[in-house]
């Protein structure tokens, strides 16, 4: 019966082929074994402006949520003295003193979209992309034309070339997103396709995707169905028959979903199902 099959398996599984598993043991085993290593972690990824200001970005984690070691050694000796002063710090005092620290590692330095460059913040590992050489005047490449900076930021035993990967893999697609102008007025004036990249690159810390050119489609499909909800939601007609419809397609496409789910939320509930048999998978 099942039972003695579960215990045969448990007591052999040493000395029996991998593909002599029943199905569902064989997923276990090959998720438990390989799937956590092929996930990348970051503790934030950040993109700034060439002053160093922050135009969108998330923390991840307990990141910059307390005062650390190194954070109070960079702070110099005046930080045990304003010991009270460092603890009442808010998280973003935090992440504004951090983010200066990065910036004055990697301002004035211009990484090509291929060739990320990789610095050392506060026991952190930062790999960026873009930014502008220092101006001759010292401007440091700060003006709204400057190319912004994309920054991942890793814990310091994380691979260097795989930050790198990241980094170069979401500059890739900020700049098809942009049309190629990845200056700051053009990150500003789109703020909203910058987060939804960074959400469809990244969820908690780990991962999600690296393609530059799959994270831009991503982004695209996903801005249009949000669009398309907003529109159905701004009709406030909650499915009665003499409200407008946004396209004849989509009135007719919701026919056919059944109950009241919009095209929209059944391809986002569809992709959301791919994604998790991928990870049991």
């Amino acid at each position: 019966g099942k039972e003695s099959r579960t215990a045969y398996h448990n007591s052999q599984c040493n000395s029996i082929p991998l593909d002599s598993f029943p199905l569902p043991h064989l997923k276990y085993i090959m998720a438990a074994n390989s799937f956590p290593p092929l996930l990348p972690k970051v503790d934030a990824i950040l993109v700034l402006d060439g002053e160093g200001n922050r135009l969108a970005g998330k923390y991840y984690g307990d990141f910059m949520k307390t005062p650390t070691p190194e954070h109070n050694a960079a702070a110099g000796p005046d930080a045990s003295s304003a010991d009270n002063a460092t603890k009442t710090q808010s998280v973003e005092q935090l992440r504004a003193s951090f983010e200066r620290q990065l910036q004055s590692k990697i301002g004035g330095i211009a990484a090509r979209p291929d060739a990320a460059e990789v610095v050392t913040v506060m026991g952190k590992t930062a790999v960026f992309c873009g930014g502008s050489a220092a101006s001759p005047g010292g401007g440091g490449g700060g003006g709204s034309a400057a190319d912004v900076r994309v920054v991942h930021i890793g814990p310091s035993g994380e691979s260097e070339l795989l930050l790198a990967h990241l980094s170069e893999g979401m500059y890739e697609a900020l700049s098809q997103l942009m049309g190629g102008a990845t200056d700051r007025n053009m990150i500003l004036d789109n703020l909203e396709l910058v987060f939804l990249l960074i959400d469809e690159h990244c969820d908690g810390g780990i991962i999600l995707e690296t393609e530059g050119h799959k994270l831009a489609s991503s982004v695209l499909l996903r801005d249009e169905q949000e669009s398309r909800l907003g529109e159905m939601e701004g009709q406030g007609g909650g499915g009665q028959q003499g409200q407008p419809v946004v396209s004849g397609g989509l009135g007719m496409g919701m026919g056919g979903m059944g109950g009241d789910m919009t095209i929209g939320q059944a391809l986002m509930q569809a992709r959301n199902q791919i994604i998790s048999n991928l990870s049991q998978s």
